[in-house]
């Protein structure tokens, strides 16, 4: 097998799978309650609206996150495929082993990359989540609850 089959073959694989290791916030990752007296069926439906509104906001963006970590994960596994078949001599019975490995070591740092586009977008999903879910007066972590929407006259 040729060195560029070697590299190709490699760099699909890993493409693949890196790609399926990365995704989009599936929900909250913060607990958020009800407020006091709020019957359970209003906040599931509130629950629902807010992951809506959530999932809505991180979209646009993580999409383009998402894809641009599946890149750099892909992106580093060619490099080091590359460089590893370089280190071995560019031929050779041991060609193949050095692409592999220098396959691999890319392939972390780029998913390293991924995973920090996969955690800002989940960041962003909570924050949005947990401003739908304050507006509509439960209780969220870390902020005093709100009994009662008062307009500003």
């Amino acid at each position: 097998m040729k060195l560029h089959s070697i590299l190709l073959v490699g760099v699909t694989l890993s493409n693949l799978v890196l790609t399926a290791c990365v995704s989009a916030p599936t929900g909250p990752t913060i607990t958020v309650m009800p407020r006091e007296g709020k019957p359970f069926e209003v906040f599931k439906k509130e629950d629902q609206e807010c992951r809506e509104f959530a999932q809505n906001s991180v979209q646009d963006g993580n999409a383009a996150a998402l894809k641009a970590g599946a890149i750099s994960a892909a992106t580093g596994a060619a490099i080091g495929a590359a460089a590893g078949a370089m280190y071995q001599g560019g031929s050779g019975p041991n060609v193949g082993t050095g692409a592999a490995i220098g396959m691999v070591g890319g392939a972390a740092v780029g998913a390293m990359g991924a995973s920090n586009k996969e955690t800002q977008a989940q960041t962003q999903y909570n924050t949005a989540y947990q401003q739908c879910m304050y507006a509509k007066g439960n209780q969220v972590p870390g902020f005093k609850p709100v009994n009662e929407f008062k307009p500003i006259k």
